[in-house]
């Protein structure tokens, strides 16, 4: 069965703003602590570079190394032309999301096959929260759309509420219920939405 793509969420505003942040980071503040406390900023733009590829690679069907190995095993190395090469690939990436049949049937991405329709929202939201990371490290604004804003919380939400589980990636943090949507989804993700740097803010 064929995905209905009119509503298929599009990355290219994640992507976009990705773009935007990754462009405005100084190469002083690559080894600057971010939201994820294993990674600096050099390493969580490898991370960036990483799953772009992967994700790049899930919508085409194209399944290898770059799909089959699961990013936690792994610390990321920043590459040298990582200024050139983000941006292409983030292009790459949004048009290989618009092709007909990347939201079909199923695919694979860190080392877990699961369906397209699925594995497409997870890039976007891995787009929109690291997005979020790395400006809060590099001391940048982020305002994600409202759509992309509400593909993530839909992805976050249900395993957050699910009693058996820590979420899908660490425990929720505790926000009111009024909180803007970014706080929320970060919140979701198993951040403070309010991380200034600090090893207990997280």
């Amino acid at each position: 069965m064929e995905t209905n793509h009119t509503n298929t969420p599009d990355l290219g505003p994640v992507a976009a703003a990705m773009a935007r942040l990754a462009s405005g980071v100084d190469d002083a503040r690559l080894g600057d602590p971010t939201p994820c406390p294993k990674y600096a900023v050099r390493e969580l733009l490898a991370h960036i570079l990483g799953l772009s590829v992967a994700f790049r690679d899930a919508a085409r069907k194209d399944l290898g190394p770059t799909t089959d190995t699961d990013p936690g095993t792994v610390t990321p190395v920043l590459e040298d032309d990582w200024r050139g090469t983000l941006p292409r690939v983030l292009d790459e990436l949004v048009a290989a999301w618009r092709a007909p049949g990347a939201w079909d049937g199923d695919t694979q991405a860190g080392g877990v096959t699961f369906p397209a329709a699925i594995a497409g929202r997870v890039a976007l939201n891995e787009l929109l929260v690291h997005g979020w990371d790395l400006a809060r490290a590099t001391g940048q604004d982020h305002d994600p759309d409202e759509a992309s804003l509400a593909v993530s919380y839909g992805l976050l939400k249900p395993a957050a509420d699910d009693p058996g589980s820590d979420g899908m990636f660490g425990p929720a943090v505790p926000v009111p219920d009024d909180a803007p949507l970014l706080d929320r989804v970060i919140a979701l993700s198993g951040r403070s939405p309010h991380w200034t740097g600090e090893a207990d803010t997280r």
